[in-house]
């Protein structure tokens, strides 16, 4: 049985590159055409895939249904909380977890430091989207025409001296954060808070949030801080993975068995 249900997944994304006829999926598949012909049936029948006038067959409208609702229900915030109280109880240090929505980039989550140090933000308030790391993020997967219209109708407040001042150097901000896929805000907003940050990307590659470190210079340094840009990365791809639902080398294992 699991070896039928692995036959007729491997279908769908045979059928994502194009329509495909009887002979070319049974030959993709290894099989004989009256097994791929039950397997296409089975599928057609949950309208997952579609067969077409000239006997080809296509993926189905129902599969695109399925996704859009999958897609709509997920909950990023919930799927990476476990996550970011994870990394906070490893590193101690505030996390945030940001979206973009409506030309705002607002905080939906946030761990609190285990130090006495303390920082103001609070969840669903916009986040000074010229300089914190998240917003460098979100905004940096823009497409580059709305990406430019955006950063031209922004205003940039000095906030401190390490600000950035204009839409043509956020522009090169951006540039750069998305070709090296993190971002800092080192004193950006505030002289002694720094801030690192990575994305969270959904299935297609895109960034549907951005995840965050901050401390204050008095509990850390800022090159101290850049040292835990590999474990904020990695954690950010933990819950790239879970949100996109790719199955892990472990997962696929599944658990290994001590060996005395």
């Amino acid at each position: 049985m699991s070896q039928t249900v692995d036959r007729a997944l491997s279908i769908l994304p045979l059928l994502a590159q194009g329509p495909a006829d009887l002979g070319q999926v049974a030959e993709r598949l290894g099989v004989h055409k009256s097994t791929a012909l039950r397997l296409l049936r089975t599928l057609h029948e949950h309208g997952l895939v579609y067969r077409q006038q000239d006997q080809r067959y296509r993926l189905g409208a129902r599969l695109f249904a399925l996704a859009q609702e999958a897609v709509e229900n997920l909950d990023v915030r919930e799927i990476a909380h476990p996550h970011l109280v994870a990394l906070n109880e490893q590193i101690g240090h505030t996390i945030h977890l940001a979206v973009y929505e409506e030309s705002e980039v607002l905080y939906i989550d946030k761990v609190e430091s285990r130090y006495p140090v303390r920082m103001y933000s609070r969840i669903g308030k916009p986040v000074a989207i010229t300089v914190a790391a998240v917003a460098k993020l979100l905004l940096a997967d823009l497409p580059e025409a709305e990406r430019r219209t955006l950063a031209e109708k922004l205003d940039y407040p000095m906030y401190t001296s390490r600000s950035i001042p204009n839409s043509a150097a956020f522009l090169k901000e951006l540039a750069v954060v998305r070709e090296q896929g993190w971002a800092t805000d080192l004193g950006g907003h505030e002289e002694s808070i720094n801030c690192i940050g990575a994305p969270v990307r959904g299935a297609d590659g895109r960034v549907v949030a951005a995840m965050s470190v901050s401390a204050p210079n008095v509990v850390v340094t800022a090159e101290e801080l850049l040292t835990l840009l590999p474990v904020v990365r990695r954690t950010a791809d933990a819950i790239s993975r879970e949100y996109s639902g790719v199955v892990s080398p472990q997962q696929k294992t599944g658990p290994q068995k001590e060996v005395s």
